[in-house]
This record gives C-alpha cells, sequence and structure tokens, in this order.
C-alpha cells in the first residue's frame, strides 16, 4: 500500500538522472528504448516529441493512476501518479536506470545527479498564498507582515535545502509551490491547480566505476522515506491538509 495515498489529492514518485554529456537522440535509439519500456508496461502508448525535442511515453492521463517516462537533453525522467504502492514506482523506476547503461550509453561517471522525488497535490480553489502562509507563517517576522492593515499574501512558497554528509553531495530540498497570481486575488477568482509540496533527496556528482544506479537510486528512496516520516508528515502535510479543511 501506498502509504502517503491518504494525505493529499494526489501523490507521485519522480525519478530525474540528470547527466553531464548529451544523451543519445537518433530516432533508433530512442524507440528502442521507449519500445523497450512499453514491452514492461504495455497501457504506456502514447508516444510524442515536445517543441523543446524531449521525448515522453506515458499512459493515458485521465485515469487515477497513470505512468510517464520522457528523454531530455541531458535527463533521464520517470514518474508514477498515485502508485499503488511506492514499491510499484520503484519497479518502474529501475527499469529506466537498468536500461540506461547500455541502451543509452549513461554510466556511473556521466552522472551529475539524481533525484528521488516525492510530489503531494492538495486541491484548493482559493488564495494558496493565504492559505500557505496560515498553516506555516508562524514567527514574529512573518505574523508582523501579515498583520499588517489591508494585506493579503501574495507570494508565500517556502523550501529549504540541506546537506546529508559532510561533503554535500547529498542534499535534500523541501519546497511548497503554490499557483496563486496578483489579478486571481484582485478579482477573488482562482483557477483549479493545486498547491504542491516537492521533498527530493538528491545526489550529486559522478559514482564509481563499479557502483550500480539502481542501488544509489534505493539509498535516496530511502533516505527520503526516513526523513518523511520523521519531518514532513506531520509538520508539512498533515497541517496543510488541516488548513483547508478549515475553509
Amino acid at each position: 500500500m501506498n502509504p502517503y495515498a491518504s494525505m493529499a489529492d494526489d501523490t507521485f514518485v519522480n525519478l530525474n538522472l540528470n547527466t553531464e554529456m548529451p544523451l543519445p537522440q537518433q530516432r533508433e535509439t530512442v524507440l528502442e528504448f521507449f519500445g523497450r519500456v512499453q514491452k514492461s508496461y504495455p497501457s504506456m502508448r502514447n508516444f510524442f516529441a515536445r517543441e523543446t525535442g524531449d521525448f515522453v511515453l506515458e499512459e493515458d492521463k485521465d485515469q487515477p493512476a497513470y505512468r510517464w517516462m520522457s528523454l531530455e537533453t541531458k535527463r533521464i525522467c520517470s514518474g508514477f501518479v498515485n502508485p499503488p504502492s511506492i514499491d510499484e514506482a520503484m519497479k518502474q523506476h529501475f527499469l529506466a536506470l537498468d536500461l540506461a547503461p547500455y541502451m543509452l550509453s549513461v554510466s556511473p561517471l556521466d552522472c551529475e545527479a539524481m533525484d528521488f522525488l516525492m510530489g503531494f497535490d492538495f486541491a484548493y480553489k482559493g488564495n494558496h498564498d493565504e492559505l500557505v502562509a496560515e498553516a506555516f507563517g508562524s514567527g514574529s517576522l512573518m505574523e508582523s507582515l501579515l498583520s499588517t492593515p489591508g494585506s493579503r499574501a501574495l507570494k508565500f512558497d517556502p523550501s529549504i535545502t540541506i546537506s546529508l554528509d559532510e561533503t554535500c553531495r547529498r542534499q535534500c530540498r523541501l519546497s511548497i509551490e503554490t499557483r496563486t497570481n496578483a489579478y486571481q486575488v484582485r478579482r477573488n477568482d482562482f483557477g483549479e491547480e493545486p498547491i504542491s509540496v516537492y521533498f527530493t533527496v538528491r545526489q550529486y556528482g559522478s559514482q564509481a566505476h563499479d557502483s550500480s544506479l539502481s542501488a544509489t537510486f534505493n539509498e535516496l528512496r530511502e533516505a527520503a522515506e526516513t526523513l518523511l516520516q520523521e519531518h514532513v508528515v506531520e509538520q508539512v502535510l498533515k497541517p496543510l491538509a488541516a488548513a483547508i479543511s478549515r475553509r
């Protein structure tokens, strides 16, 4: 079971692998890579190229849960929205990492950074920044500014990045992204886009020649889940959900 499914309207588990050198862009290589992915996940049948030159393979996005994968110039991305379990999402990401060395010529030396990212979308049709300020705006400076007569929060999307080792090569980042603009606040007419919480554990730099991309990614997953349970669920996800429920 996905232990985070009940904490937000949508959750997603992503892999990002950034490379130092450009990835192959030849037609045959790209199609062979995505063909191998589709062999494991036949329902991933929507293939297209963006104007930026990125290639994407995905399931139908009108489902409650769906998979996607993309090749950019110097990045491999893999995502699963509302996975039934974290392990199920990991299988998809491991496939991308296992295929990358022999189908895309990616080596541990070529690894610029690797991310394990968990995201949480909260549906709220109102002033996102005002809601986030209500949930997390405690503290003398924030409370003082927010208490200014006639003021309304227009931009409040906190983020923090910390190192997880002495070399600062392994880091984690927590960010809250709001999608309200001044025009919406002025008209009191708000969109349907969600408030998003992103939690990422990233490993920077090349890896040892005999290392495994999948093993490193699994380490990032374990570190992320520990930090989520110890610091994010109670201090971020539940307060945000509670603030929405009070509206």
